[in-house]
């Protein structure tokens, strides 16, 4: 069963074909990545605040922009998403920079918030000139102020998506080593595909990052293994394991790795910042 969910080597060659012209290492303003996975549930946010965390706890200056309507990524960064004045919406139509906007979390890193009312952003956008690009012009403005821009996609492929997507430099892909995950990175790989024939030529796939992970799983085993031939350093050495006080942190307001840092998932994700920094010199 495992094989036949296996990834082909016609989608191991399609990450390496999807590459920008300039490499990363040359540009002087702020990294910008995506967290995607068209798949829900997959540990999107849980990455996108863990891995600020551990890039501002490596003396990264970190901006986490929180795309998704739910605003998990907010309220999971310590912010209030009921008492904010002004959000993501307010920037992708114009009425606010990210500067007015973004709130500074206790775990150091800033936070472009987001609420329900970003579910709105879809219809009030259609209207606007280049309306796959307003966040790409929003974080234009303050790129010298940050060195990493993390965005925390909401798992559909809706207008907000193709915002991040078009903003950004490459795509981190948190993914379960499972059978239906599998099947999902060739629908998300064809989306990266055409955002990069047509909205953004800088895109690439970044890496696949391995998450809840559990050693004691034969199959996990099984597809992690698949994933490291198929897709060789496309893979994040870093593993991110099952752990409860990952789950635990979004309820107290804090990353895992603030909230209990001797924790394995909280160490795990520190290992995978230091493994995107490095990265980041090879890019």
């Amino acid at each position: 069963m495992v094989n036949e969910a296996a990834p082909s080597g016609e989608e191991a060659g399609e990450l390496e074909a999807i590459s920008g012209a300039e490499p990363l290492a040359a540009k002087r303003t702020a990294r910008i990545f995506c967290i995607a996975n068209q798949k829900g549930g997959v540990g999107k946010t849980t990455t996108a605040v863990n891995l600020a965390a551990a890039l501002v706890a490596q003396e990264q200056r970190v901006l986490l922009v929180d795309l998704d309507p739910q605003g998990n990524a907010t309220m999971g960064s310590g912010i209030d998403k009921r008492e904010l004045q002004a959000t993501l919406y307010q920037v992708l139509i114009g009425e606010a920079g990210i500067a007015e906007a973004a709130k500074a979390s206790e775990s150091g890193y800033d936070v472009l918030p987001s609420n329900r009312e970003l579910a709105g952003a879809e219809i009030d956008l259609v209207e606007l000139e280049e309306r796959e690009r307003q966040l790409k012009h929003a974080i234009a403005a303050v790129a010298d102020r940050y060195d990493f821009v993390l965005i925390d996609c909401p798992p559909t492929l809706s207008l907000l998506t193709l915002n991040g997507l078009a903003a950004a430099h490459g795509v981190i892909i948190p993914m379960q080593c499972e059978y239906f995950a599998l099947e999902g990175l060739s629908d998300l790989v064809n989306t990266i595909k055409r955002v990069h024939a047509n909205l953004n030529p800088d895109l690439r796939v970044i890496g696949l990052l391995r998450v809840m992970f559990d050693p004691r799983v034969t199959l996990q085993q099984q597809v992690s293994a698949q994933l490291e031939s198929h897709f060789g350093d496309k893979v994040f050495k870093s593993i991110i394991p099952r752990n409860v006080r990952l789950a635990e942190a979004p309820s107290y307001g804090l990353p895992g790795v603030v909230f209990d840092p001797a924790s394995k998932g909280a160490q795990a994700y520190v290992a995978f910042g230091a493994e995107m920094i490095e990265r980041m010199k090879t890019l």
